[in-house]
């Protein structure tokens, strides 16, 4: 297989047939192969989540991240798109849901594709690859570090959310779940409590914690970066999606 791939901004139809704007990177040749649904932290649709896009093209797989602020800041920076989203409460659930349904079905159209597509997501982007899982139909979910999957949100909290609990009976596929010991959102507890759900719904998961690690210890911009436990969590997103996704 050629390590050669394409990227490029594409347009796909989320909720209620939305014209969105979206990422795409895919690897050469016409081998048939899945998909990886990326969603964007709360920072936004920015350069390291794009470097991530093209890293699962490279790993073999058709991978699309749909810009979930582009109804409401088309055309402005990641800083300020985030900022505008975060002063109205975030991307609310059925939004997201929508729009992570249209760029599934997108990779699905492709001709190189398999029928098969994951989610992955990191911080809001975990709870948010969760949701997804429970109510679409995928095929494999990674939550890297999303908080209030379980645990409540305090009152005070900026972003319009609340727990997955009631619906982690509805999880789809298999969930791998990748979190730091020292984070506080996600707490130890909360991810014993996720744990805990779902092995008493019968789920297919994996769950792997790291000392030393807090929250966005995959982040390499942000002091928070932890090169093992970051390099572990990649071998485990690889050979999870090999499992799950073929390659």
């Amino acid at each position: 297989m050629s390590d050669s791939l394409s990227a490029t901004t594409v347009r796909i139809s989320g909720v209620d047939g939305d014209d969105i704007e979206a990422y795409l990177a895919r690897p050469d040749g016409d081998h048939r192969r899945g998909g990886v649904v990326v969603i964007h932290h709360l920072p936004g649709y920015d350069r390291a989540t794009k470097e991530m896009v093209r890293r699962f093209a490279e790993l073999g797989y058709d991978a699309i991240c749909p810009n979930l602020y582009s109804r409401e800041a088309p055309g402005a920076s990641p800083d300020d798109a985030a900022a505008v989203v975060r002063a109205r409460g975030g991307v609310s659930d059925e939004r997201l849901v929508g729009d992570v349904g249209g760029a599934a079905a997108y990779l699905r159209s492709l001709p190189t594709s398999n029928g098969k597509v994951g989610v992955i997501g990191h911080c809001s982007g975990g709870r948010q690859s969760v949701l997804a899982a429970c109510r679409l139909e995928l095929d494999a979910a990674v939550d890297c570090y999303g908080a209030f999957v379980t645990g409540t949100p305090s009152p005070d909290y900026p972003l319009k959310v609340t727990n997955l609990v009631d619906q982690l009976p509805n999880l789809h596929c298999a969930l791998l779940g990748l979190f730091g010991n020292e984070d506080s959102y996600p707490s130890p507890e909360q991810v014993d409590e996720l744990e805990q759900l779902l092995q008493a719904n019968g789920k297919t998961y994996e769950i792997h914690r790291y000392d030393d690690a807090g929250h966005a210890f995959f982040a390499v911009n942000r002091p928070s970066y932890r090169v093992a436990a970051a390099n572990d969590g990649w071998e485990r997103i690889a050979a999870f999606y090999a499992a799950h996704l073929g390659s």
